[in-house]
């Protein structure tokens, strides 16, 4: 067997695509190995999604040549989201890298490898119409045996001004529900208990089928999160990512119909200003967002919800600004990934929309967001104070070895101190005190 190291940078579908990834390369005679200078191939699996993630991708190329000129007959892979976008970049300054592959080409891979027999470099980037990996059984990567990602959609058609995902993934393509809900079923079998249904926009998940009379039956996200959730009352079931304009009455009712759909909601905000989503093209406006907001706390009154927020996106005042202090204050999220805006070429704001806000000020205005969240999480969490949760408890804690850790439905972590291994089990634990980012609790008697 051949010898496969991958490392992976960004978010949870790159984590699952690089599960794919590995399920292609065992195949093909390669084992997966934790230690890189056990490894025969390295794969770096990227993210675009800001400059600084790119940087760090150069850096350990930086560190990878070292490897490189001690043992020659390595093959260095760069897969993903820079492979799509930089490719000529990547041909031109990285000298390290044998392979590039974007994400609709994985399938290519053993034959690219086998291209290196004859030429510098094996490339392919290009996008596709219809994959979805539907048919490969990922081989699941540092996995701690209890919780699992299934990939339901690829790409995304809502070309939001800031965001080069589009451009690096493709049309937007979903995947056959039956494949879905098997893959959920035999994660569950082997010992999986919480599932995370992925896609840059779940909530626009759609399967068409021809009927046998000739019609077409359309199945949606609310269908699907059904089904997943009726695999078993014992397997939780989460999602990412929703786009507020798709979220529907539908689904959170479907949300709150079943104990084992988690009750928590990551609703992207991005800005609170309605001008400043207009220039976003986020497709909704303030007052559309709020409406969202109502309507989960109306239908799921238990729900928590987290946010994403872009500090200092083109031509941002200070009074749209406030805007986007005002409605973290009307929300109280309970957490939110929080940015300063970073422009990526390609975009429709990189050409039109110029990137006029001084770094000062947008390092101002992220700290002011920052510190605001921290205020609603650590507000959040001690309402929590004396409370009793279900927990799923997925390993040990970190910075404690007779600890372990789990999360709530509302997916927050949770730590409390044990004597056996309880890994796998839903236990009750009893909230005694808090940080802003964790519960910490004992076992209920």
């Amino acid at each position: 067997m051949n010898r496969l190291y991958i490392e992976t940078y960004g978010c949870q579908m790159n984590f699952a695509d690089s599960e794919v990834v590995c399920s292609i390369m065992n195949e093909h005679g390669y084992n997966l190995v934790n230690d890189i200078h056990d490894a025969d191939v390295v794969f770096i699996n990227t993210c675009s999604i800001r400059e600084n993630a790119e940087n760090k991708i150069f850096n350990r190329l930086k560190e990878i040549t070292s490897l490189k000129k001690k043992n020659h007959s390595l093959v260095v892979g760069i897969l993903g989201c820079m492979a799509e976008r930089m490719k000529d970049e990547l041909i031109a300054k990285a000298d390290v890298v044998d392979l590039i592959v974007g994400p609709d080409a994985y399938r290519n891979i053993p034959n690219l490898i086998e291209e290196l027999n004859f030429n510098s470099k094996a490339i392919n980037t290009q996008l596709s119409l219809e994959e979805t990996y539907s048919d490969i059984q990922p081989v699941r990567i540092d996995s701690n045996g209890v919780t699992a990602f299934i990939s339901i959609t690829r790409g995304c058609e809502n070309y939001c001004t800031y965001c080069v995902v589009p451009y690096t993934r493709g049309r937007e393509r979903s995947r056959d529900p039956k494949s879905i809900i098997a893959e959920a079923k035999d994660l569950f079998d082997k010992g999986y208990r919480e599932v995370t249904l992925l896609g840059q926009n779940v909530n626009s998940y759609k399967w068409v089928e021809t009927t046998e009379n000739g019609e077409d039956k359309t199945f949606g996200f609310s269908y699907l999160m059904e089904q997943v959730a009726l695999v078993s009352p014992l397997l939780r079931v989460r999602f990412a990512t929703s786009h507020p304009k798709d979220l529907s009455d539908e689904l959170l009712n479907i949300i709150a119909k079943y104990d084992n759909i988690c009750k928590f909601i990551h609703l992207p905000l991005q800005s609170g200003s309605s001008s400043m989503l207009a220039r976003m093209n986020r497709k909704y406006d303030q007052e559309k967002y709020l409406n969202r907001i109502e309507a989960i706390k109306r239908i799921i009154p238990d729900c928590s919800i987290g946010t994403d927020i872009i500090a200092g996106f083109s031509g941002e005042t200070e009074e749209e600004h406030q805007e986007t202090l005002k409605v973290m204050n009307i929300v109280e999220y309970d957490y939110a990934y929080m940015f300063k805006y970073s422009e990526r070429p390609g975009t429709f704001a990189s050409k039109h929309l110029p990137d006029d806000v001084p770094e000062d000020v947008k390092g101002k205005r992220l700290t002011e967001i920052i510190e605001l969240q921290q205020e609603l999480s650590l507000r959040s969490n001690k309402k929590d104070i004396g409370k009793t949760f279900e927990v799923l408890v997925e390993g040990k804690s970190k910075r404690n070895d007779n600890e372990y850790f789990g999360r709530n439905s509302q997916n927050k972590v949770l730590v409390f101190p044990a004597s056996e291994n309880l890994r796998g089990k839903y236990i009750k634990v009893k909230v005694k005190s808090c940080t802003a980012a964790t519960l910490i609790g004992e076992l209920e008697e």
